[in-house]
Order: structure tokens, then C-alpha cells, then sequence
């Protein structure tokens, strides 16, 4: 199996079996956010406790890139310290502008399966889509 079709095989994974896709009761961060040009949206419901991600779930609709990276994210951000998942929201940005060197983007896990999205710019509003309402969310939230 090429590393190109094993990308492709996660992304397809959680596109049709989505991680922590629901709501959160009471949540301390529940924002809406959608991507205009390709119709993808996201309702991202996050709960904090001890300056961690206690819990992270996510409702949407959209392409599979959308779709996956959401639930990809919320697995990655799940019981992190806040400046953990600032650093991995980061992280991901950069890779999906091409400025991680290869291996840097190694912490984050299966969501490097949408690294080769950047060759296609109008989609990597759809990769970035969850993690920008996640960092809007939770500005100014400890």
C-alpha cells in the first residue's frame, strides 16, 4: 500500500465513521463557522476543565476533507492543555501552508493524511475549517 493510499484510506475512514460527532451539554465554547465558497459547515462544541480540552464534539456537513479533519482534530485536541492544543491548531496550519519541514508535523498524528491537500489551495479552506473555529472559540478561554 502506497503512503498516498493510506492517506487517502484515513481520510475516508473518518469521513464515513466520524469521531466525537454530537454535542456537548453546556458547553464552555459552542461556535458556528462555514466556508462560503465550497458550502462546508461546522458547529464545534468544546468543554474546558483545568485549563485542559475536557471534551470536543463536532456537527457539520461537507466534503470529506471537511468532515475528516474535524474528526480527526477533535481526537487530537481531546484532553490537552489548552497551550498544547494551541500549539498543535498551530502546527496544523502550518503544515497545511506548507512551511513544516518533513517530520515536523509528526505530533499531530494521522491528520498528516491531509498535508497533500495544499496542493489544491481552494481546499485547504475545507482541512482548516474546524481548527478556525476552534481557535476563535476559545480566545481568550483558559
Amino acid at each position: 500500500m502506497s503512503l498516498e493510499s493510506l492517506y487517502q484510506e484515513i481520510i475516508m475512514e473518518h469521513f464515513k465513521a466520524p469521531r466525537n460527532r454530537g454535542e456537548i451539554a453546556n458547553p464552555d465554547v459552542a461556535i458556528s463557522m462555514n466556508n462560503p465558497f465550497c458550502g462546508d459547515d461546522i458547529t464545534l462544541h468544546v468543554s474546558l476543565k483545568d485549563g485542559k480540552v475536557a471534551d470536543v464534539k463536532f456537527r457539520g456537513r461537507g466534503c470529506a476533507i471537511s468532515q475528516a479533519s474535524a474528526s480527526l482534530m477533535t481526537e487530537i485536541l481531546k484532553g490537552k492543555p489548552m497551550p498544547d492544543a494551541m500549539s498543535s491548531a498551530a502546527l496544523f496550519k502550518k503544515m497545511m501552508r506548507g512551511e513544516t519541514k518533513k517530520h515536523e508535523a509528526d505530533p499531530l498524528g494521522d491528520i498528516v493524511a491531509l498535508e497533500g491537500v495544499r496542493k489544491f489551495p481552494v481546499r485547504v479552506k475545507c482541512a482548516l475549517l474546524a481548527w478556525s473555529a476552534f481557535e476563535e472559540g476559545v480566545k481568550g478561554k483558559k
